[in-house]
C-alpha cells in the first residue's frame, strides 16, 4: 500500500450526499484504510459500495472494483462523475481504442477508481496496466459468485486469487449481501485472505414484511397474484421461473390488474433488456416481471414490492431477491406464492445444472463431429439436435466442463463476426439510396474498407470496428444495417448471439477427458439440500425473519 496522506473519512461524506455513517460503514472503512483484508457481509441496501468509494478517494493510488454487472457499471460511473467523483470503468461495451485508452489512463493513476468485470483478468495487457498502476485496493463486488457452495457460482470469479497473487496480494475487500458461514469461509480461502476481519451488520430488515400463501386450486396463483398487486401501489418486482412464465405474468397483470408491466430476461437482446430496466427505473412503470437475470446491483430504492411467483431455489435466492424491496426503509411486502409443484420446476433446474456422463458425451461428441474451426450452435441448436431431456443452460454447463478439461475454448461473444455480402460496385450501391440517408452512406463507405474488391461473396466484419468507424453504439449500428438489406444488392447476416466454440481437441476418447465428476455429484447434492431449506422455510409456521436469521448463523 502506497504511503501517501489518507484522508480523514467522515471529511469526504458531503462528496456522497451523505451527513452520516451507517450501521458497520466506519468501521470497515478504517478497515480498509488500515490496508487490512476484510470480508463484509452487508444486506441489500445497506451502503456496500460507500466501504471501498469513500477509501479510494481518501488514499492515493487505484481502486479496481470486480463487479460481474457489465449492464449497471456505466450507471454506477455516472453517478460518481455526477457529483465529481473521478471513476471509470473497462468492459466490451467499449470499442478496443477507448479500452486501450483507459487502460493507459489507469496506469498512469488518472482514476482513483476503476470497474471492471472477472473476465477482463485474462488478458495481458490489462494485467500489464495494472501492474503499472499503484493498485491500493481490490474491492470484489458480489464476492459470493466466488464460492462453488454459493448460490450463484462463475468460474470467472473463482480464478480471482490466482490474478490477486499474480498482482502482489493488494489489500483486498469482498463485499456481499448473502453469505452463509461456510460461503464465507470458502470466500476468504479463494481470495486467501490474510488474517481477514470479517463484518456482519445483520440480516434484518425491519421493514420488509415476509409473506407465504399457498395457492388453491386451478388458477389460484393468479387470483393471488391479482388480489395481492389490487392492494399493493408502488412499483413492484415479480420474479417467475422461466422466460415462457413471465411473459404469461406480465399479459395476465396488465389485462386483468390493468397496470403496467414489462418483461426481462435472458432471452431478450441486451437492447430490449435495457430498455425494460431503463422504464422500470425511471417510473415509466409499475411493475418489471423477471427471471434472476434481474436485480443484481438495481438500485431503486422506492421498490414497494417483491412477489416471487415461483419457489426459488436456495434460501440466499430469495433473501437477496426479496431484499430489493424498500431499500429507502419504508415498510414493503415480500409475498412467496408457493406451491408444491415448485419443487418439480427447481429439480429440474438442479439436474440441467449438473448433467450426467452420458450428456456431457454427447455434447463433447457432437462437438467434435462438427467440421467448423469456430463452431457458432446455440445451446438450444445444441439441445434440439441431440434431443437431450434437459434445458439449454444445461448444455452451458457441459461446456463449461469441456472448457475446463481443455479440449474446448468459448470464445467471448464480442469476438462474433457479422458477415455482409455486396453484389454492386459501393456507387452503385450509393445511388440506389435515397438523398437523406447519410448514416448510409458512412456505414457502406466504412464496409467497403473491409470488402475490399470482393463481390457476391460473405465478408466477416467485427461489428465494433463498424461502431468505432460511425462513432455509434450497437443498437444504431444494428438498425442502419437494417435499412440496408432493402437494396438487392447489399445481404447482412448479424453476428451470431451465443458464445461460439473453438475446439481445440477432437481427438481424444471422452474416456481420458480428467472430468471431476464427484466433485460435481456434492455440488448436485449440496444444492437439493438447499432446495430442502427453502422448501423447509416455505412450510415453516415459525417467524419467518427469524429462519432468516437462523440459516445465516445470525439467531
Amino acid at each position: 500500500m502506497s504511503q501517501g496522506t489518507v484522508t480523514a473519512p467522515e471529511t469526504l461524506l458531503p462528496r456522497f450526499g451523505l451527513t452520516s455513517f451507517r450501521p458497520g460503514q466506519r468501521e470497515v472503512i478504517e478497515t480498509v484504510l488500515a490496508g487490512q483484508d476484510c470480508l463484509c457481509v452487508m444486506p441489500t441496501g445497506g451502503g456496500k459500495s460507500l466501504c471501498y468509494q469513500l477509501p479510494a478517494l481518501a488514499q492515493p493510488g487505484v481502486t479496481l472494483v470486480v463487479s460481474p454487472l457489465i449492464a449497471l457499471m456505466k450507471d454506477q460511473v455516472d453517478q460518481l462523475l455526477a457529483r465529481g467523483l473521478n471513476a471509470t470503468f473497462i468492459n466490451s461495451t467499449l470499442d478496443q481504442a477507448e479500452q486501450h485508452a483507459r487502460l493507459q489512463a489507469m496506469a498512469a493513476g488518472e482514476y482513483p477508481l476503476v470497474y471492471v468485470v472477472p473476465e477482463r483478468f485474462r488478458s495481458p495487457r490489462f494485467l500489464e496496466a495494472v501492474r503499472a498502476a499503484k493498485l491500493n485496493l481490490l474491492a470484489v463486488d458480489e464476492a459470493h459468485c466466488i464460492s462453488q457452495w454459493g448460490h450463484d457460482f462463475r468460474p470467472d470469479y473463482a480464478r480471482l486469487g490466482r490474478f490477486r497473487a499474480m498482482l502482489g496480494m493488494p489489500p483486498t475487500i469482498a463485499l456481499t449481501a448473502t453469505a452463509t458461514d461456510a460461503v464465507r469461509q470458502d470466500i476468504s480461502q479463494q481470495l486467501a485472505l490474510r488474517s481477514p476481519r470479517v463484518f456482519i451488520t445483520g440480516f434484518v430488515r425491519p421493514n420488509l414484511r415476509y409473506e407465504v400463501q399457498l395457492p388453491y386450486g386451478k388458477g389460484g396463483k393468479e387470483r393471488m397474484l391479482e388480489d395481492f398487486l389490487l392492494s399493493s401501489p408502488g412499483s413492484g418486482i415479480v420474479y417467475a421461473s422461466s422466460r415462457k412464465r413471465c411473459e404469461e405474468v406480465a399479459e395476465a397483470i396488465q389485462q386483468t390488474v390493468g397496470r403496467s408491466a414489462v418483461v426481462y430476461h435472458a432471452g431478450m437482446t441486451p437492447e430490449e433488456r435495457r430498455l425494460a430496466q431503463d422504464k422500470f427505473m425511471q417510473g415509466q412503470c409499475d411493475i418489471v416481471v423477471a427471471t434472476t437475470a434481474f436485480g443484481m446491483g438495481i438500485d431503486k430504492p422506492d421498490v414497494r414490492f417483491v412477489v416471487h411467483y415461483n419457489l426459488p431455489g436456495t434460501l440466499e435466492g430469495y433473501y437477496q431477491e426479496a431484499g430489493r424491496a424498500g431499500r429507502d426503509g419504508l415498510a414493503s411486502r415480500c409475498l412467496l406464492l408457493y406451491s408444491y409443484g415448485d419443487r418439480k420446476i427447481q429439480e429440474f433446474f438442479i439436474e440441467s445444472a449438473y448433467p450426467a456422463r452420458d450428456v456431457v458425451e454427447k455434447v463433447y461428441d457432437h462437438l467434435r463431429r462438427t467440421d467448423r474451426e469456430v463452431i457458432e450452435l446455440t445451446q438450444q441448436e445444441i439441445k434440439d439436435a441431440l434431443n437431450l431431456q434437459i434445458s439449454a443452460d444445461g448444455v452451458g454447463t457441459c461446456e463449461q466442463l469441456l472448457e475446463q478439461a481443455g479440449v474446448l475454448e468459448r470464445l467471448e461473444s464480442r469476438e462474433n463476426m457479422a458477415r455482409v455480402k455486396l453484389d454492386s460496385d459501393l456507387p452503385t450501391l450509393v445511388d440506389l439510396l435515397p438523398r437523406q440517408a447519410k448514416a448510409q452512406r458512412r456505414l457502406l463507405q466504412a464496409i467497403e474498407r473491409f470488402v475490399g474488391s470482393v463481390r457476391h461473396e460473405w465478408v466477416d466484419i467485427p461489428p465494433r470496428e463498424l461502431m468505432s468507424a460511425l462513432e455509434t453504439d450497437s443498437a444504431a449500428l444494428a438498425r442502419t444495417l437494417r435499412e440496408l438489406r432493402s437494396l438487392k444488392a447489399f445481404d447482412y447476416i448479424p453476428p451470431f448471439r451465443g458464445r461460439a466454440i473453438r475446439m481445440i481437441e477432437r481427438s481424444k476418447p471422452f474416456s481420458k477427458l480428467e472430468l471431476d465428476f464427484k466433485t460435481l455429484e456434492e455440488h448436485k447434492e449440496a444444492e437439493y439440500e438447499k432446495l430442502n431449506q427453502m422448501i423447509a422455510f416455505a412450510d415453516t409456521s415459525r417467524c419467518r425473519e427469524r429462519e432468516i436469521l437462523a440459516y445465516f448463523g445470525q439467531e
